[in-house]
């Protein structure tokens, strides 16, 4: 019989996983440009975006689960939602900083804009590969419930004290 300890592989070091997030997570990226273009000419590119990126999304956190992180086996649903809430994340930054230089030049070169998407991806990338590897798929997490063990019932005197006499009696 395993037990949960020999289903978990040894986890890799910090550039070991980096180096597989950056191989898996990129190679899903490279694959997801080429499905969006086939599958946008079924149905509109927006949903055909959409659709390619839900997907890709969970076949990246599947991947980082097996291979990344050494998780052992398949990413819970904490860790699809973690996963997914870290990629949306990491899109907000790409447009935002794609939205800044819209804002602060007129009319930016393709090189330009080029260099500021792919910076703001990266700087993206390394803090979504800090969040899977720290947070999402860490491995120091307790996985023993806490008790808490049952009240023992206490024994307290109970004082008594006598009513005062003019209480107890009606005037």
């Amino acid at each position: 019989m395993e037990t949960v300890g020999s289903q978990q592989q040894a986890a890799p070091g910090a550039v070991a996983a980096f180096a597989r997030f950056v191989l898996c997570g990129g190679g899903v990226g490279v694959a997801s440009s080429f499905a969006v273009a086939a599958v946008s000419a079924w149905m509109p590119w927006a949903l055909a975006n959409a659709v390619i990126t839900a997907a890709s999304t969970v076949l990246a956190t599947e991947l980082h689960a097996r291979f990344t992180f050494g998780a052992g086996g398949r990413a819970t649903w904490r860790q699809h939602a973690q996963s997914a809430g870290s990629a949306a994340a990491a899109y907000v930054v790409t447009c935002a900083a794609m939205f800044a230089l819209q804002l602060l030049v007129v009319s930016p070169g393709a090189v330009l804009e080029q260099t500021v998407y792919l910076t703001a991806s990266a700087l993206a990338g390394v803090a979504r590969f800090a969040v899977l590897r720290l947070v999402v798929f860490a491995r120091n997490r307790s996985r023993v419930a806490i008790t808490v063990p049952a009240a023992q019932p206490v024994s307290v005197p109970m004082a008594r004290a006598a009513a005062p006499a003019a209480l107890c009696h009606a005037a």
